[in-house]
């Protein structure tokens, strides 16, 4: 049914209960469940000169959240995870095409690494765009 389940977190609430879910999911399938995390870095005014230690910071944050999802995976459920930088909706988005997901779990409501960079919301645009089924988790 599901073999490859694309779980978008960012260590909101509602992004730890799609990672609690996409693992029920992935046992009852047996389906390699796929952690990315998207660091929105593209609306932060950055100055030169904190690039170096705001890019270590976001590098850590992500770390941490896709740990944490890792953490809660038993032994007999796969998965790799994946950091990347950009728009998140557009990111997940490509990733899901390039990984050739069969569905899609994620948080119906975001914090990021900085709160109000998200504008919008991703997880409506990815309903909309998803070329696969999307679960989206409260």
């Amino acid at each position: 049914m599901f073999e490859k389940i694309l779980v978008p977190v960012d260590g909101s609430e509602s992004s730890e209960k799609s990672v609690a879910q996409a693992i029920s999911l992935a046992k009852v399938c047996k389906a390699k469940l796929y952690f990315l995390y998207v660091a929105n870095i593209n609306q932060i005014a950055i100055n030169p000169n904190l690039t170096h230690a705001i890019m270590e910071a976001i590098k850590t944050a992500g770390n941490a959240v896709l740990e944490r999802a890792a953490n809660s995976v038993p032994p007999n459920v796969k998965y790799e995870q994946n950091m990347e930088t950009g728009a998140p909706a557009a990111v997940i988005l490509e990733y899901a095409e390039i990984l050739n997901a069969d569905l899609i779990i994620m948080g119906s409501r975001g914090l990021g690494v900085v709160k109000g960079v998200l504008l919008g919301s991703v997880s409506q645009y990815i309903i909309e765009r998803a070329k696969c089924p999307v679960m989206v988790v409260k």
